[in-house]
């Protein structure tokens, strides 16, 4: 049986040439990395154990803004504008949401 997370890695890396944007949720934290799956490297990445978002005392949605801020920002300074959302077994709902939305907003097209 094929799972959601499957499901989506194979449409966003088969069906994409972008680069992909792949978040990760923890009980406690949350990640997100840019990844070139041509070359297998991580381009970029963010996360709320960054020294500068952890000493802020956030909600975890203004945490996964400020991710999502904060990913769009770097990805956008490497001169790279579209990319595939990856949320791995995530519905998109709640604190992807959020992240993604706040990506979009700083101007990251996926």
């Amino acid at each position: 049986m094929i799972d959601r997370k499957q499901r989506v890695r194979y449409k966003v890396k088969k069906i994409s040439d972008r680069k992909r944007l792949t978040v990760f949720r923890s009980n406690n934290h949350i990640y997100a990395q840019l990844i070139d799956d041509s070359s297998g490297t991580t381009l970029a990445s963010a996360s709320s154990i960054e020294k500068s978002i952890k000493d802020k005392q956030l909600s975890k949605k203004e945490i996964a803004e400020l991710i999502g801020k904060n990913i769009a920002k770097k990805i956008i300074s490497k001169g790279i504008d579209k990319v595939a959302f990856d949320r791995g077994k995530y519905r998109y709902h709640g604190l992807i949401k959020i992240l993604a939305e706040a990506a979009r907003v700083e101007g990251l097209n996926f």
